[in-house]
């Protein structure tokens, strides 16, 4: 009888704490099944140690439900411990904090995702205005960038480009039409940086970055009323031309340790003395900087004489200063790595400027770092996110035409395993990192600044773009590694380390921000127990007590979840669509369990020394950034209209997500920082061994095939980058992957009769034998004289003479080579 009353015990634990019942709620029901048993034994014979067992247990839920037992051995006690290991919080950690919103991934903190609220999300959608002007002026001035001439010619953007931009207003997209710019969304934005970066990346950069961080950004949510009317208007038109200098020498990464310095006094302006700053600064990356019209500028500002109040240190400050300011020393300029994008430093000694040239005026002295984090909570996941998303969809696109064009031993080199591998990479890795892209662009023009997201993003787009990239120079071989007109992928692997390094060095972003800042923004519970536990107020003990024993339940809850999930292989919960996606929704169900609880433990064991263990963060940076990228790809399957030809893609995507998932829990596990512990946690998470192998050989085959043919899915997987239809590098790949799909029957038919495979060596004797002997028509010749000779232009690799690499050393180095 025990047997069968422990049984019942234990499963309605598990029941409770899978249901997530309140933990006050569960301890009652435990009180009474307890009670009862003790009741019971009356009837029946229960051992004595059974006895003593229950009544132990008994009293320990009792003491756990009413509040001022628990508070005054538990939760009281605790709060003191709590407030002890708190890490300390910078001014400017704080700030950091605190900038954004929290959306989508306070769902995956919790454990439990509400699948309903993401799909009830709209579907990404663009509106007819904003279409028209990327069918129009984004179409013109890709076909006008050059991107040979552009980076090797002209080393700049030419002058007919620049005024084609501010004729267009594309400095303006973010700025109010009251104000004369275009006003677009989040959604246009991106997609008009990410046409721009499939044609040429300095054209888009330049276009990207006054409407990114900067000047613009910050008047249009801080700017006084003035300096709004005065400014909007003349960025909109390109009337100026602003930059935004923050990265000092000594601040790079830890850019508020900035040196840059601002002094509070009184100067001359205008022929007046009035209040102001006396600038002293010294930058450098400032892209645009070089021909820069308008300046902004991050600085700390003091006050030593406390003509502002009593403080000294008033913070970082930002302010807007005319390039023709005297003192303002605008350098010479920088050349960053695959792209010609005006970039340099800065600096400045004892420049005055008056108050109001402080952006939103004197009263936003010293809130800055808070402007500038806002700010990056929302623009981090457009510009960024979108380079790296055209360098994914060119890869895709290019490679797996090139690898249709291109043949070995008679055979398109696209039907080797060994390219069919990079190929799946590519085209896996682009239809998530566009899925992302999408999702966080609807949550940016619904109004959330999510910055965790933004985040992830960020880091994830540039390092997906890394290996896309990186996947199709292997794919291209020679003809990627010969710099030329002919050459369309150099530049996209020359510039890669930018997008990496700027707006959060990756590394940083990783180890330090994506986790460390969503375990307190977007865990439940644990921001609000930190509140607590800072807070001196006696109030405060009772709320402490109230977000402890909510977070002790939540985890309770995950840890029983994830074993019941994991025992089940996922079934234990119900997905919220049928069909073939059903079975994902449930495996990221059961990961977003076992990352909380994993997530949980490490906070625990580590508290305030978690700070410094940026490879566990890192770890579980990875887990969240994957859960994150499962869920946009679930619901770009959805918002498509789950086209079944899109599936190896999404099995792809998915399949290589939870399988880093698996792996990255894995690593946190092994370096648990208390023995013993990860063992039993991957027991608990892992109840049934390691269920994410990665993606198969055959997925992949079918997303290499995807490539490989004109089709729909390859459609809806490069739109929205530039498809030349010139004679130039990726115009004449387009033309060549067209004719040579077109005459493949053609081709086959002449090789199966004459036994002999036709290449543009052969071509012209092959095909008039053919037409001869009545294996093709005269019409199907064409198109194959046609595709070879296309072949033969894309296979081309480019050449110069030594005087036009050399310049005029070559005829003296000719005598003595």
């Amino acid at each position: 009888m025990e047997i069968l009353y422990f049984l019942i015990f234990i499963l309605t634990i598990l029941i409770l704490a899978y249901n997530r019942v309140p933990l006050l709620m569960s301890m009652a029901i435990m009180v009474g099944l307890t009670v009862g048993w003790t009741e019971l034994r009356h009837i029946f014979y229960v051992p004595s140690w059974f006895r003593f067992a229950n009544g132990i247990f008994a009293v320990t839920l009792i003491g756990f439900a009413i509040t001022p037992l628990r508070r005054l051995f538990i939760s009281d006690r605790l709060y003191t411990v709590f407030r002890k290991v708190l890490p300390r919080v910078s001014d400017t950690e704080q700030e950091a904090l605190d900038a954004g919103s929290v959306w989508w991934e306070r769902e995956l903190f919790s454990g439990r995702p509400r699948w309903r609220k993401l799909l009830k999300v709209p579907a990404p959608a663009l509106t007819g205005k904003e279409q028209a002007f990327l069918d129009g002026p984004v179409e013109e001035l890709c076909r006008m960038a050059n991107d040979w001439e552009i980076s090797n010619t002209h080393r700049r953007l030419p002058d007919r480009l620049w005024d084609f931009i501010r004729e267009s207003r594309m400095l303006g997209m973010i700025i109010p039409e009251r104000y004369g710019g275009l006003e677009f969304s989040a959604q246009a934005n991106s997609a008009i940086v990410m046409k721009l970066a499939s044609r040429n990346l300095t054209t888009a950069i330049s276009v990207m970055v006054p409407n990114s961080l900067g000047p613009g950004e910050l008047l249009l949510h801080y700017g006084t009323k003035a300096q709004k009317e005065h400014y909007l208007p003349r960025l909109a038109s390109g009337e100026e031309i602003p930059c935004f200098a923050l990265t000092s020498p000594l601040a790079g990464s830890d850019a508020a340790s900035m040196s840059d310095v601002g002094i509070v006094c009184r100067g001359e302006h205008d022929g007046k003395t009035v209040l102001g700053l006396r600038l002293t600064w010294k930058k450098r990356y400032i892209t645009l900087a070089p021909i820069a019209t308008l300046l902004g500028l991050a600085f700390k500002v003091r006050d030593p004489d406390r003509l502002l109040g009593e403080q000294t240190d008033l913070g970082i400050t930002c302010a807007l200063i005319p390039a023709t300011t005297p003192g303002v020393v605008i350098g010479n300029r920088h050349m960053p790595v695959g792209a010609v994008f005006m970039n340099g430093p800065t600096s400045g000694e004892d420049v005055f400027i008056p108050m109001d040239w402080v952006i939103g005026g004197q009263e936003r002295i010293g809130q800055g770092w808070r402007m500038l984090m806002q700010s990056l909570a929302a623009g981090r996941a457009i510009s960024l996110p979108a380079l790296g998303t055209a360098g994914g969809k060119m890869s895709a696109l290019m490679s797996g035409a090139y690898a249709r064009i291109r043949k070995q031993f008679n055979i398109p080199i696209g039907k080797f395993e060994g390219i069919e591998e990079p190929l799946a990479r590519i085209g896996g890795r682009t239809y998530r990192m566009d899925s992302a892209r999408k999702l966080t662009l609807v949550a940016l023009d619904q109004g959330e600044r999510p910055a965790v997201l933004s985040a992830i993003l960020k880091y994830q787009l540039t390092e997906g773009n890394r290996q896309c990239i990186n996947d199709a120079m292997d794919i291209h071989g020679g003809k990627g590694i010969i710099t030329g007109p002919g050459n369309y992928l150099a530049r996209f692997y020359q510039a890669i380390p930018i997008a990496i390094t700027v707006e959060g060095a990756n590394i940083l972003t990783r180890s330090l921000i994506i986790f460390g800042q969503g375990a307190i923004r977007a865990h439940p519970w644990l921001l609000k127990e930190m509140e607590a536990a800072r807070d001196p107020r006696p109030e405060a003990r009772k709320e402490f007590d109230k977000t402890l024993f909510s977070h002790i339940g939540n985890s309770i809850s995950n840890m029983v979840r994830a074993w019941m999930l994991g025992v089940s292989g996922g079934f234990a919960t119900r997905p919220p669509l049928k069909g073939p996606t059903a079975r994902y929704f449930r495996q990221v169900t059961r990961m977003s369990a076992a990352f909380s609880f994993t997530a949980d433990l490490v906070l625990l064991s580590l508290g305030g020394k978690f700070k410094l263990k940026e490879k566990l963060s890192g770890r579980l940076a990875d887990t969240l950034t994957h859960l994150y990228l499962c869920c946009s790809v679930l619901k770009r399957f959805e918002d498509d209209g789950s086209p079944e030809e899109d599936l190896p893609l999404l099995m792809w995507a998915m399949e290589d997500s939870l399988h880093t998932i698996q792996q990255s829990l894995l690593g946190v596990l092994a370096n648990f920082p208390m023995p013993g512990i990860g063992t039993l946690v991957k027991w608990i998470i892992f109840p049934l061994g390691l269920p994410y192998p990665g993606p198969s050989d055959r997925t992949g085959k079918h997303v290499a095939r995807i490539l490989l043919t004109e089709n729909e899915s390859r459609d809806r997987l490069v739109a929205g980058v530039y498809i030349s239809d010139q004679d130039d590098a990726s115009g004449r790949v387009h033309r060549a992957f067209h004719l040579a799909l077109t005459s493949t029957n053609a081709e086959n038919a002449i090789q199966n009769a004459l036994n002999e495979p036709v290449t543009f060596e052969n071509c012209e004797a092959l095909v008039q034998r053919a037409v001869e002997s009545g294996v093709i028509t005269e019409e199907q010749a064409t198109t194959v004289r046609l595709a070879q000779e296309a072949s033969r232009a894309v296979i081309q690799v480019d050449d110069f003479s030594r005087e036009e690499i050399e310049g005029p050393a070559a005829a003296v180095s000719q005598k003595n080579p």
